[in-house]
């Protein structure tokens, strides 16, 4: 994978989860993809979101888990895949042509579940919502958007609303390969913001 970098973050709710996102989003190129990791309900479909208002999608982005991929216009074209629900590795491949292309930035949620046919330049994100009595920031949780979807099943939301306001979450934020240059404008993004916490990693 080649030169590395990353940043381990704490946030308390979901303005902070779509702040790193936004932060981000401020340093992404065409032809990035972003692999998005964690348990259901840990907010990665949240991160996305934080990230497309970032790029100017007026659209509400909603998880892709049915119907697998999404497409959004923006400063820069966003491709939203979620893989969950794929039989085999090789099936992101025949998702379209438009996943992965160079001129558009690519959201994979389970993302680390193919990860070998992912680029080795790339920014990988993992997210942990914190356990369900909100004393530990590092395991999943379970449960429900708001509106009656039950997280604990494919398909169920994946934003992190309903994650008790005050609970840490954890959020690495990985470069790998080409875009580790940018690491040090990205460690200014979160310097400055108050409901980002940077716990450690590489400057």
């Amino acid at each position: 994978m080649g030169t590395v970098r990353e940043f381990r973050l704490r946030t308390t709710g979901p303005e902070g989860t779509r702040a790193v996102a936004a932060a981000v989003a401020r340093h992404l190129e065409p032809g990035d993809v972003v692999a998005l990791s964690g348990e259901l309900g840990a907010g990665k479909t949240c991160f996305v979101q934080g990230a497309a208002a970032e790029l100017g999608v007026e659209r509400t982005v909603t998880s892709p888990t049915f119907v697998l991929v999404r497409q959004y216009a923006g400063r820069l074209p966003i491709v939203h895949c979620d893989v969950y629900r794929l039989d085999r590795l090789g099936d992101l491949l025949e998702l379209g042509d438009e996943v992965l292309a160079p001129d558009v930035v690519t959201f994979i949620e389970w993302g680390d579940a193919v990860a070998t046919l992912l680029p080795a330049d790339r920014w990988d994100i993992d997210l942990r919502a914190p356990a369900p009595d909100g004393a530990d920031g590092t395991d999943g949780t379970d449960g429900t958007d708001g509106q009656g979807s039950d997280q604990s099943s494919p398909g169920g939301s994946d934003v992190d609303e309903d994650v008790p306001e005050g609970a840490d979450r954890s959020i690495v934020v990985r470069l790998a390969g080409r875009t580790a240059e940018r690491v040090a404008a990205v460690a200014a993004e979160f310097d400055a913001d108050p409901t980002v916490t940077v716990d450690g990693g590489e400057r």
